[in-house]
């Protein structure tokens, strides 16, 4: 017998929380997060209305605002990752399902299918119907706004921020929390459905909300098939790589 070319699902953590318990510690680390991110834009607008008026000083707080904000919304969530893997008396790289197999590089095609051609696929109907919402130029604004104010060093930042540190954070949290907690509760799919829900909501981009729950559930499918959150993070990271990309050469 052949053996089969992926990696079998990984059996080593087996989270198991309600849909109560995991919202409760959502809400405080966003809450937590809300606070550190005021804290960032106070700090940020008291130094940015003393700067001097050179494109440098007026773009340079934007990207730090981003960064900073990015930290600030992060950090809670991490600390609370950790926590829960020490009170489940395990490592947080083996609860969450945080390994990789080398398999997982298919995840950069997909990112980029997801990035071109999903994510077109789910907004050309929508364009047709509701042109004045959902056009092209409307849905990349957010990055366009973030691409136009990260010049020269500032683009890395935006480039760690943006590519590396949202896929990591953000697969641990909703693939790795939530999905893999709810699903032995309700099951793979509710939990997969609700996952995805969740991930789109949270980016409070309504105009972006058909596309992310499309990508959100391949993110899910990712996760559902190896339990692990590699596969999910190198998708994730190969889809907002691109979309940057594509936002840059435009």
């Amino acid at each position: 017998m052949t053996q089969a070319p992926w990696p079998p699902p990984s059996v080593e953590h087996k989270p198991k929380r309600s849909l109560l318990s995991i919202l409760l510690l959502w809400v405080g680390c966003y809450l937590a997060a809300v606070v550190l991110s005021v804290a960032v834009m106070s700090i940020t607008g008291s130094t940015s209305t003393s700067g001097t008026s050179s494109d440098a000083a007026t773009d340079s707080p934007t990207t730090w605002v981003l960064a900073l904000s990015a930290l600030g919304l992060w950090l809670p969530f991490v600390f609370m990752l950790r926590w829960v893997a020490r009170r489940a008396g395990t490592d947080f790289r083996q609860y969450f399902g945080m390994r990789f197999a080398t398999t997982d590089w298919l995840g950069i095609p997909l990112g980029i299918f997801c990035q071109v051609v999903l994510m077109n696929v789910v907004n050309w109907p929508l364009n047709k119907w509701f042109p004045d919402t959902f056009n092209p130029q409307r849905i990349e604004t957010r990055a366009r706004d973030m691409v136009d104010a990260a010049h020269g060093a500032w683009f890395i930042v935006l480039f760690v921020v943006v590519v590396v540190g949202a896929p990591l954070v953000e697969e641990l949290v909703y693939r790795g929390f939530i999905q893999g907690g709810l699903q032995s509760r309700i099951g793979s799919t509710w939990a997969l459905i609700i996952t995805a829900a969740w991930f789109t909501v949270v980016h409070l981009e309504p105009i972006e909300f058909p596309g992310l729950f499309a990508f959100a559930l391949v993110l899910g499918l990712c996760y559902r098939r190896t339990q692990r959150v590699g596969l999910s993070m190198v998708t994730h990271l190969a889809f907002n790589a691109t979309g940057l990309l594509l936002v840059v050469l435009s």
